[in-house]
This record gives C-alpha cells, sequence and structure tokens, in this order.
C-alpha cells in the first residue's frame, strides 16, 4: 500500500517510479508523480530529469492542455520508467513542477485500488 499527500487539498495518490537513461542504464529513484486518472500521459518534473543528466530531444516538443483549455509546449526527454517493477520505455514530456503526473499511458497497464477514506492505494497482485 502507498499513501496519498496528506498534505494536498483533498488528499491525492503519490506514485514513487525510477528514471533510467536507456544508454547505461543509470537510475533516479524515488521520483514522485500523481496518480491522475485523467491525464492522457505521464508527465516528468524537470528537476528529476536534470539531476540524472537525461539530454532533452533535440526539436522534439509536447504541447499539453490543461482542464482549463490553457496550451503550453513543453520538452521532450527519452528514458526508461519503472513503475510497478515494470520498464515502460517512450518520450515523456517534461514540466517545470516539483511533481510530475502518472498518466493513462501507464496505469491504464495495471489494476489499481483507491482507497480514498483510508488515504492509501496500490496495485493488487494477480
Amino acid at each position: 500500500m502507498s499513501n496519498y499527500d496528506s498534505a494536498r487539498d483533498p488528499p491525492a495518490p503519490i506514485a514513487q517510479v525510477m528514471l533510467m537513461r536507456i544508454e547505461d542504464g543509470a537510475v533516479m529513484g524515488d521520483v514522485n508523480l500523481l496518480v491522475d486518472t485523467g491525464a492522457d500521459a505521464t508527465i516528468l518534473p524537470r528537476a528529476a530529469v536534470e539531476r540524472l543528466g537525461f539530454a532533452l530531444i533535440e526539436a522534439g516538443f509536447w504541447e499539453l492542455e490543461a482542464y482549463d483549455g490553457a496550451r503550453t509546449r513543453v520538452p521532450l526527454v527519452r528514458l526508461d520508467l519503472v513503475f510497478n517493477r515494470k520498464r515502460y520505455r517512450g518520450r515523456y514530456p517534461v514540466v517545470e513542477q516539483p511533481e510530475g503526473v502518472l498518466g493513462r499511458d501507464i496505469i491504464n497497464e495495471v489494476a489499481l485500488l483507491l482507497d480514498g477514506p483510508r488515504q492509501q492505494w496500490s496495485v493488487p497482485s494477480p
């Protein structure tokens, strides 16, 4: 079981993932991502990407649209993301926020149990 971030209003589930460089397997662990079942894509925080020295994809940009319709172009990074002991290779948008977002591109691959009353979440065993 993983806990919700109770400092948020309302509290929200946070996943810790690992980021891995494809070229040499270097790892950045414990990267916090908000579990967001309404987000189409997984988005990574720039600080975590830069700490491990990932190179942004030149000429690679992604246009994000927020819930209010505001649009922003952000850079992309190519890496492996490890969640629930499974590796997801991809190109991920990078944003200037303290934490990223674990979106449906990854969470649609697993069963999640969100237990709001207990402020815990888990990936049940098959």
